[in-house]
């Protein structure tokens, strides 16, 4: 854990080596994103990534002519960047003008400058001397200053050739013209624009340099807070472990209960139907004897009757009389056997089990915490020293060296804001400058077009030169100050064209044509040139690091880990290797002994109880009481009683009224079987049924009952240590795994997301675009569309100033003679015959 022995400082001792403490630092922390199947804490998520402003635009008003710009300065300079030429005006800047060799050299690699601007000083010097020269001339009457035109045959093909071609040159020199407007107001557009996109640029490099820390801050606390939910799984530890092995239970424990429980449910719904139907045996005998009481009072008072002399064959009756009854003993031993045996099974109190057993599943995760408390003491110890050491982190990066450079920035800012009004002043006389200039060259195109307009249009062709027409005579004197303007301004202009050519055609041959191709950076990174560039010495690495590299990595926005190859210094897989946290942890939950108290779900005596009434639920005999109530329930009285009417009818009235009485009586002995007695054997038939089907389904209840509790104290009694070690071992695991998968997440953030350094990339490229693309391209766009028209100013000057005689009014007439004599050929005449 100790890391200070690994510092490095920057070259003068100026700070701490804030990168690699940075990723030192970071390989402490245990943090990840791994989705986990365990309860282990909430996913990390990804380091914030800073936004950044988008890429300076490139100044579009310039485009269209670099391609004829680089043409040409890639004629000019045919050389390749000069690395050896300039390493030794370097290293040796004295000897640049005392060695001749080095002189020759320079003079050697700028020989295409050094050309064009001799053509230039030469332009420079004859253009003034032709001037004077052709104005004496002229005022001498030479050089076409005499006013008298010569009248030929081919006077009128020479007018048209010589306008034509000046008419072409005139257009060749509009659009070098618009090209100059178009290219000092990009120029200028690119001054104005120029503070706002630096500023930018320094903008994105002070977020990238304050993003650095605050992605270490996110990453540290990252594994704080990965510490602090493994603290809190272990608070939780009889919670989780004891629902874990609650559900390694549930699958043969909680089918056993249940059962055990619908059991219970059964045998009381049974003992219940058993005691009403016993109750109701018990009114419907007391029914029946009541029944029969009635029955043997009939009997007694029928035999007086039928016993009397008077009584006309009654013996017949009385034999049948004699033989009614109505006595009916319900027994049913079984069913008594059967109560007690269900009774027995409830004052068992199988209620008791069934609870002992709930308090055993429900108080697993109680006895889990007791049993692990000093465990879970000693691991928030560990935990704890680690999240001191994470919190220190922090603390021993010293990230000064990335604010002290932020600082430098934000006074860049300051002093960009402070110049740039001056800048933008000085700008705005230079932008008047070239738009001055613009317009002198412009004048000399509305000359020679005026000239081109006005000429034609006031000349007749066949009219006298000394007589030609104001119109014409002034087109005229339009070329003739076109061609004088152009003598005038064109040498001066030549001379700023040469100074512009000299400084932009160097700073693009030197500076942007070798920075475009990655040749400046590989210039730059020539060992011993910059001394403090050579990063890889620096930091301590056992290879190089040169600038082009980490361009090329910066450019494809890589992490600074990749960038400047972190990797040398610091092995991730030892760092990060969580046995160095977890392996006191593990060792302490090996020391602790997690035991769960067996539990008995029935006890013998219930299980006794249960066999025995599963087996008079097997010996119940219901048919024999069914039997008996259907007996019961085919009592009928009325049959006898119509007899006994029968028979009264054929008696005298004494006896016949005496005999109508008894069969009136014995019909109600029958209404009062029907509303009373019926009804109980019809609610004794019902609960029959019903104890019919509860005594079928009991047996098959019993069974279940015994066979699943017996798998279950199986289960208990044989794999309840063994579970409680696997869940106690998967509980430690998911801890473990959830620092691994932290530690991979660490990895990941340090390899592929800390310090992505696209903004050191894009800073150079915007200097790159604001300096070469928008602002020396606009000044070679400028100067090479000024000394375009320059050049075409010669060949504007000699056809202007030939043509001009063509259209400008004579002094003197010159007379047009036809020197071909026309002879007349007499017609033949024909002879007469």
């Amino acid at each position: 854990m100790c890391l200070c022995g690994n510092m490095w400082r920057w070259p003068n001792g100026a700070s701490e080596g804030t990168m690699l403490l940075l990723l030192l630092g970071l390989s402490l922390v245990q943090a990840g994103s791994a989705q986990l199947t365990c309860q282990a804490g909430e996913s990390a998520q990804n380091i914030t990534q800073p936004q950044y402003n988008n890429m300076v635009q490139k100044n579009s008003n310039a485009d269209f002519l670099m391609p004829f710009v680089r043409s040409f300065l890639g004629t000019v300079q045919l050389h390749p960047f000069p690395t050896d030429l300039i390493l030794r005006v370097v290293n040796n800047p004295g000897e640049v003008f005392s060695n001749q060799e080095l002189t020759k050299a320079i003079l050697v690699y700028e020989v295409g400058f050094l050309v064009c601007i001799a053509i230039g000083i030469l332009y420079i010097v004859l253009m003034p001397i032709i001037a004077f020269f052709v104005a004496c001339c002229r005022c001498c009457g030479n050089c076409g200053g005499k006013m008298q035109q010569k009248q030929t045959s081919s006077t009128h093909c020479l007018r048209r050739t010589l306008y034509f071609s000046l008419f072409s040159t005139t257009i060749i020199i509009l659009a070098g013209n618009v090209c100059m407007f178009r290219s000092n107001e990009a120029f200028k557009l690119s001054v104005e624009q120029s503070p706002l996109e630096l500023k930018n640029t320094i903008g994105d490099m002070s977020s990238f340099l304050t993003a650095v820390p605050q992605q270490v801050e996110d990453v540290t606390n990252e594994g704080k807070r990965t510490v602090q939910a493994v603290s809190r799984n272990l608070n939780d530890i009889g919670q989780q472990v004891g629902e874990k092995i609650q559900q390694r239970f549930s699958g043969t424990f909680n089918p056993a209960l249940q059962a055990v429980k619908l059991l219970h449910q059964e045998s009381l719904n049974t003992s219940d139907l058993l005691e009403k139907l016993n109750s109701s045996l018990t009114q419907l005998q007391s029914s029946l004897d009541i029944i029969q009481a009635n029955v043997t009072a009939f009997k007694g008072r029928i035999q007086k009757t039928l016993s009397k002399p008077g009584c006309l064959n009654c013996g017949s009756l009385a034999g049948e009389v004699q033989e009614l009854t109505v006595d009916a003993t319900i027994s049913a031993p079984s069913l008594r056997e059967y109560q007690s045996a269900v009774d027995d099974l409830i004052k068992g109190d199988l209620q008791s089990n069934i609870i002992e057993a709930e308090k055993f599943y429900s108080t697993i995760p109680q006895r889990v915490t007791n049993e692990t408390e000093d465990l879970v003491t000693q691991s928030k110890q560990q935990l704890q020293e680690i999240e001191n050491q994470i919190s220190q982190v922090s603390n021993e990066l010293d990230l000064s060296a990335l604010r002290d450079v932020t600082g430098t920035l934000d006074q860049v800012q300051d002093q960009i804001e402070t110049v740039s009004p001056e800048v933008q002043r000085f700008e705005n006389i230079r932008w008047a400058v070239g738009v001055a200039l613009c317009c002198v060259v412009l004048l000399v195109v509305v000359c020679n077009i005026l000239g081109l307009v006005l000429g034609p249009l006031g000349l007749s062709p066949k009219a006298d030169p000394a007589n030609r027409s104001c119109t014409s005579d002034c087109g005229g004197i339009f070329f003739m100050m076109g061609a004088g303007f152009s003598f005038l301004f064109s040498w001066i202009f030549m001379i700023l064209v040469v100074l512009l050519f000299i400084l932009g055609g160097n700073m693009y041959t030197l500076i942007c044509r070798p920075w475009h191709n990655g040749q400046l950076l590989k210039f730059l990174d020539t060992p011993g040139l910059i001394p403090q560039l050579e990063l890889g010495p620096a930091l301590g690495l056992k290879t190089d690091i040169n600038l082009s590299d980490i361009y090329r990595n910066c450019k494809e926005n890589q992490p600074l880990w990749t960038t400047l190859h972190l990797h040398e210094l610091v092995d991730l897989a030892d760092v990060l290797n969580v046995s160095k946290y977890t392996a006191q942890i593990e060792e302490e939950f090996e020391k602790t002994d997690i035991t769960l108290s067996s539990v008995s779900l029935l006890s013998p005596e219930i299980i006794k109880g249960l066999q025995n009434v599963a087996a008079e639920a097997t010996d119940f005999n219901s048919t024999a009481v069914t039997q008996q109530l259907n007996d019961i329930s085919s009592i009928n009285l009325n049959s006898t009683a119509v007899k006994i009417d029968q028979l009264a009818d054929t008696q005298p009235p004494g006896i016949q009224g005496e005999l109508k009485v008894e069969a009136s009586k014995l019909r109600q002995i029958q209404a009062d079987i029907e509303t009373t007695i019926f009804p109980q054997v019809n609610n004794l038939n019902s609960s029959m049924k019903s104890l019919q089907s509860t005594t079928g389904k009991i047996n098959g209840t019993v069974e279940e009952v015994l066979s699943k509790v017996g798998a279950a104290q199986d289960f208990l009694n044989t794999n309840t240590t063994q579970i409680v070690k696997t869940e106690s071992r998967s509980f430690l695991n998911c801890q473990v795994d959830y620092f691994s998968a932290y530690a991979d997440w660490t990895t990941i953030m340090i390899t592929q997301q800390v310090g992505r350094c696209k903004p050191v990339a894009r800073a150079i490229d915007s200097a790159d675009v604001v300096l070469c693309v928008n602002m020396v391209e606009s000044l070679n766009a400028f100067w090479f569309s000024l000394g375009w028209c320059m050049m075409f100013f010669i060949p504007s000057i000699i056809l202007s100033m030939k043509l001009a005689k063509y259209y400008r009014r004579m002094k003197y007439t010159d007379v047009f003679e036809n020197p071909i004599i026309m002879n007349h050929i007499p017609r033949a005449q024909l002879k007469p015959t």
